[in-house]
């Protein structure tokens, strides 16, 4: 069983920005196609991006394009979601998921997923 760990989520203001992490216990990370996904009332999920075992991620969300990216440093078992000049749209449940085959936006072609991080951003 993958279990999924995210961190990083804060309170913070406009303008500013966080840096979230996604690690796996019991299995290396780079096994995996990590998605990050966030939910919250307004929007319900929203599938940001992914990224392939190797390489850079892929930003899926047009709102967040050139403000947020998506790394992995396999050496420290640990996917990163970067989270730049965020505005309170940005707030959020903050969630990255596992899939075993490829990256994907859709949420059903992932298997294994974290209790997620919460982002607010003030105004």
């Amino acid at each position: 069983q993958v279990q999924l760990v995210e961190s990083g989520g804060d309170l913070v203001q406009s303008g500013g920005s966080l840096r979230l992490s996604c690690t796996a216990s019991e299995v290396t990370i780079d096994y995996y196609y990590i998605g990050w996904f966030r939910q919250s009332p307004a929007k319900g999920r929203e599938v940001i991006g992914c990224i392939k075992r190797r390489g850079l991620g892929e930003i899926y969300l047009r709102s967040v394009e050139g403000r947020f990216a998506i790394y992995r440093d396999n050496p420290k078992n640990m996917v990163y979601l970067q989270l730049n000049n965020l505005n309170p749209e940005d707030t959020g449940t903050y969630t990255c998921a596992a899939a075993p085959r490829l990256c994907s936006a859709d949420a059903a072609d992932f298997d294994y997923w974290g209790q997620g991080t919460q982002v607010t951003v003030s105004s």
